[in-house]
């Protein structure tokens, strides 16, 4: 009879706590269930003897059984002595353990879904008319995926979607403040497990690249042409921004390049109050054609500044 090492079987070393036990059970548990795996026998085997590993691992007693038995495995083997048939119980003086017959052996092999190593030593107690452990309960069906896109007037507002599952339209609300990559998680909108229980959905919001605006986490960023003689002399400009039309001061002698940075006025903050920073970049345009009259003006003005700093 071939020797069960549970423990390698879950992953976890002889020292893993209860909780340890049932994390690397519940994983694997997920990456080998029938449902994610149609077809496949080894991933079925697999599946089996994590479930067999959980039965006896999570169980306090079974384990202590267990751990006494890996300590003497070889010691019965080479006595010749086959534990086929027989449980361990604790009993005897110092907690030491005895063998006591659980009735026909030819009765406890075949069609459990536990390996006769289990049924052996253990009996079947814990299991279902499947051979699946009772915390199969738990390992809902495969998750589903999708995308979603939207564009970034809807991110800043928020938005929603009817998504098509074939047997069902779900609608499924973007809050104010969705990025690129963000993922959402729909509870129990995935396949149907095998005991009933559905796996997520899960929906990755992409979101389009704007015209306009230019976005860095929660802020947004932009340029604005300028004309010069806003810039020299100073002014109001009119930009548009995401929540509406904007009147900003441009102060006199305005640099080309020079960022203003508006409080505020950039994206929402996803999933919490409070918003980023709109920061606009204004661009100094030059006129591409002047009259002679216009030149002329121009001449008187440039003499009129170097008389002012060589003075």
């Amino acid at each position: 009879m071939e020797y069960k090492d549970y423990y390698n079987i879950l992953g976890v070393s002889k020292n893993a706590t209860q909780d340890d036990i049932k994390k690397a059970y519940r994983k694997l548990a997920v990456k080998y269930h029938p449902d994610k795996n149609s077809g496949s026998k080894v991933a079925e085997d697999k599946f089996k003897d994590i479930g067999e590993a959980y039965e006896v691992l999570k169980d306090p007693e079974k384990r202590k059984q267990y751990d006494q038995l890996g300590a003497n495995w070889k010691q019965y083997q080479n006595a010749g002595f086959d534990p086929s048939g027989f449980n361990f119980s604790r009993g005897g003086p110092g907690g030491k353990y005895h063998y006591e017959f659980q009735g026909d052996p030819s009765d406890m092999f075949g069609g459990s879904g536990f390996s006769d190593f289990f049924e052996s030593f253990f009996g079947r107690s814990g299991r279902n008319n499947r051979g699946f452990t009772e915390d199969d309960r738990d390992v809902p069906g495969s998750d589903l995926s999708g995308d979603v896109t939207i564009t970034l007037q809807e991110a800043y507002y928020g938005t929603e979607r009817v998504i098509d599952l074939g047997n069902e339209k779900i609608r499924v609300k973007i809050k104010p403040g969705a990025y690129d990559g963000l993922k959402l998680r729909i509870k129990g909108k995935g396949q149907k497990g095998m005991t009933g229980t559905s796996g997520n959905l899960y929906l990755t919001i992409n979101v389009q690249p704007h015209p306009v605006y230019e976005r860095k986490g929660e802020n947004l960023f932009m340029e604005v042409p300028v004309d010069l003689f806003t810039a020299l002399l100073g002014g109001k400009l009119k930009i548009v921004t995401l929540s509406g039309d904007l009147n900003i001061t441009i102060q006199e002698g305005t640099q080309n390049g020079k960022q203003l940075r508006l409080k505020g006025k950039g994206m929402p903050v996803y999933g919490k109050s409070g918003y980023g920073d709109l920061i606009v970049k204004l661009n100094v345009s030059l006129p591409k054609q002047l009259t002679r009259e216009q030149k002329e003006l121009l001449l008187k003005l440039k003499d009129s500044f170097y008389r002012q700093y060589t003075h």
